[in-house]
């Protein structure tokens, strides 16, 4: 069994160290509820405040019919006869905080049409069944519905943070010990796909490394990368990184390159059984 440092700093302490294993279930609220969309919003401002992030969460949602789009949420084709792609439509609710709905018409890449159902797979490289991400069932969905958690009409599926490297380790220093092993990621496109069909049917937290579209086409910062989080995971998720910035010795840490800096009493305690100098 492989642990980790903070494992293994608890063990050498006389504590236990916590095991590791499969993803437990979801945390079920009381009464088995999710979120209100009043606590969904609170979820975002806080995201927003506590990661000092660039760009807003995004809530995502998947369509099962056009009633499902709120009022004033805007529909590239029907309202400018434009067509997007779906990393650009990201950028637009992140930076722009607009609400957007795209249907199939409203697509102008390939990856979320068939990532998402919306159209038959072909028989090319792009529709290759071997492809790593999943697909929801053709026809399941008719579209994805995203705008700014902070301010969103509806209740997602799941939320999307673009965050750089170091918001990326606090969100995940934030996790449960538990969950730690069941985190995924990727690296390679499509990222459109990897970042929502994924986390959704499997309900796992997913990292993706934003794809060359990402840039060319998006305005995907470097250094940006992409976390999410599926619905029934947030609640847990932001007590986790409640606890994390009240208590972690390492939230909010201030940078600088000095030697012999002041350790934290962990480390004090632990070079002092090794009999090892240590800082006062």
């Amino acid at each position: 069994m492989e642990i980790g440092l903070g494992s293994a700093v608890v063990a050498a302490c006389g504590g236990t160290a916590l095991s590791t294993g499969n993803s437990p279930e979801p945390e079920k609220r009381e009464g088995n509820a999710m979120p209100t969309l009043k606590e969904y919003n609170g979820f975002g401002e806080e995201l927003e405040r506590q990661l000092v992030l660039r760009t807003a969460p995004i809530a995502v949602k998947m369509l099962k019919s056009e009633g499902e789009i709120p009022k004033g949420a805007y529909r590239p084709k029907k309202d400018k006869n434009k067509h997007y792609a779906q990393c650009q439509v990201f950028s637009l609710s992140r930076r722009d905080r607009m609400t957007v709905a795209m249907l199939r018409e409203d697509n102008w890449c390939l990856g979320p049409l068939l990532a998402y159902g919306l159209v038959q797979s072909p028989e090319t490289p792009a529709g290759n069944p071997k492809m790593q991400y999943k697909r929801f069932e053709h026809g399941k969905y008719i579209g994805i519905l995203t705008g700014p958690l902070k301010s969103a009409a509806f209740e997602p599926d799941m939320v999307l943070i673009y965050s750089d490297t170091n918001q990326l380790r606090d969100m995940l220093l934030s996790l449960k010990e538990e969950e730690k092993p069941g985190v995924r990621s990727n690296f390679f496109p499509i990222s459109c796909a990897f970042c929502i069909t994924n986390p959704i049917l499997d309900n796992e937290y997913w990292i993706n490394l934003p794809d060359p579209g990402e840039y060319v086409r998006a305005l995907t910062q470097p250094g940006e990368m992409m976390f999410s989080i599926p619905a029934p995971k947030l609640p847990g998720f932001m007590e986790g990184m409640q606890k994390f910035y009240k208590d972690s010795m390492f939230a909010r840490e201030q940078m600088m390159m000095e030697s012999d800096f002041s350790q934290p009493e962990i480390y004090r305690k632990l070079f002092e059984k090794w009999g090892m100098e240590h800082s006062k």
